[in-house]
């Protein structure tokens, strides 16, 4: 071979590795598999990656009941949850939805309902909190879970609140049961 079909040889060997480097699928020339050689041992090798979607979870929650509740007190039920991210920032928002008309946080004895009211704190322990809007979706939090359930401290990363007001309390009818589902949907960021 001459010397000057060597230099066309590298040339094109170069121009390929540009087109390569261009389309970005330089990666996976460099972690291509090596193949062993004929002897006496052969040796190979394969590259190996690994990577996982945006994920999040929510565990601990409660059911609520306020039974025989006095509606001249206002009804107020905390709750630690634990909600966990696996982004790099731990972010995520929380979207809550009641099975009243139109996602409404409503409670109902079949004849007549009664609404309450949904608060959000990204901390454990808290009384209080954010208020939620049905089907949307909270601003950016931040989670302090270390893992999925909470099971390494802390044990609970949030708090829900779900309250009723004494003018809401007023208009039920006693000995009438008044029952509703909240879903709460976490989505990571």
């Amino acid at each position: 071979m001459t010397v000057r079909s060597k230099r066309l040889k590298a040339t094109k060997h170069l121009i390929l590795l540009g087109a390569a480097l261009a389309s970005g699928s330089v990666s996976s020339m460099a972690a291509a598999a090596s193949q062993g050689t004929l002897g006496a041992t052969s040796t190979g090798s394969i590259a190996i990656s690994a990577s996982v979607p945006n994920r999040a979870r929510i565990t601990g929650l409660s059911d609520v009941s306020f039974t025989n509740q006095d509606p001249s007190t206002p009804a107020s039920s905390a709750q630690d949850v634990c909600v966990w991210s696996n982004t790099a920032t731990k972010a995520y928002t929380i979207t809550a939805t009641g099975s009243g008309t139109g996602s409404a946080f409503t409670l109902s004895d079949g004849s007549g309902t009664v609404p309450y009211s949904v608060e959000w704190a990204s901390t454990s322990g808290q009384t209080s909190g954010t208020a939620l809007t049905e089907g949307t979706a909270s601003a950016s939090l931040t989670s302090g879970a270390n893992n999925q359930t909470c099971s390494i401290a802390p044990a609970a990363s949030a708090s829900l609140v779900v309250k009723i007001g004494t003018t809401d309390l007023g208009t039920m009818s006693a000995g009438s049961s008044y029952t509703g589902t909240l879903t709460l949907l976490v989505t990571p960021q």
